[in-house]
């Protein structure tokens, strides 16, 4: 196989499980292409790989993406596979690891378990983001897989958030932001501002204001052909969008339209693991004395 491998950040454990991998990946005769940046961490046979940088997407002929590091990692490798269908394996080293597939604990048992093909692949759609003037950071890559945030920026005031569904009024949020999640992102920005959990096969977006001054005003889940749009005024002279982890100010009165992406992204769900149990585990759904047998 061919085998591309993403780290985004550099700390001691992400690097030791990153080589703990390539080991691995090289002792079962795969060709591998590097991040850039790891080749700075490795030995010097380290530059008998070949290497893509943040500006790449890689080539049809790669089998999988190997993201190694927590969620934020898996969201930043995005970009690199975008609509090629190149399938991600999540290889967790932070903390929580909803979107990670293998835990660093059992990193070679899970390793064997993906070659031995006991896995998956889950569908994960994206939401893109249209503005109405050009806009050259975010043309580059217009895309979330989690969610497209609007925020406060240098002001306590609250937003005014005009919003539209398929061209027909929904309301306008009175609020500190706005979320509009995918149903990866459910279990993200969105849950923490008490928005509902979707399964990644729903086939929906979830509007989910923030700290909105109206108690009426509760989060709502559309059709995931909906088109979203929206124009935001407030106090200030702009506001801040965020689609995923980068972030971006833009001038109030922009018309902003959020839609479903053109395509998809795969990552791995490895056997025995599945989405109601990482519920479990990571969110403690069961950790309940009642729950004991």
């Amino acid at each position: 196989m061919k085998i591309a491998v993403f780290c985004a950040f550099d700390t001691p454990a992400t690097i030791e499980y990153a080589k703990a991998t390539i080991t691995y990946l090289e002792n079962k005769g795969h060709r591998l292409t590097l991040d850039s940046r790891l080749t700075d961490h490795l030995p010097e046979e380290a530059k008998k790989y070949n290497t893509f940088d943040a500006s790449t997407t890689l080539d049809l002929d790669h089998d999988y993406l190997f993201s190694i590091g927590g969620d934020g990692t898996l969201l930043r490798s995005i970009p690199f596979v975008k609509d090629t269908e190149n399938p991600i394996l999540g290889i967790n080293t932070g903390r929580l690891g909803f979107l990670t597939s293998l835990q660093k604990e059992s990193l070679n048992e899970a390793l064997d378990k993906f070659f031995d093909k006991k896995f998956k692949l889950i569908k994960r759609d994206l939401l893109a983001l249209e503005l109405s003037y050009p806009f050259e950071e975010i043309d580059k890559f217009s895309y979330a897989l989690n969610e497209i945030s609007i925020n406060r920026k240098n002001t306590t005031a609250m937003l005014s958030i005009k919003t539209q569904i398929d061209k027909e009024f929904l309301t306008t949020y009175w609020a500190d932001g706005l979320i509009i999640s995918t149903p990866t992102g459910s279990t993200g920005y969105s849950l923490s501002s008490g928005g509902p959990i979707l399964t990644p096969e729903t086939e929906g977006i979830v509007l989910n204001p923030i700290a909105p001054h109206n108690l009426n005003i509760r989060p709502l889940v559309v059709p995931n052909k909906a088109s979203i749009e929206i124009r935001v005024d407030g106090r200030g002279e702009d506001h801040l969008i965020s689609l995923d982890s980068r972030i971006y100010t833009i001038e109030n009165g922009t018309q902003i339209r959020v839609k479903k992406a053109p395509f998809s992204v795969f990552t791995v769900e490895l056997e025995e693991d599945n989405y109601f149990k990482t519920l479990r585990e990571k969110l403690f759904w069961g950790y309940d004395a009642r729950n004991r047998q």
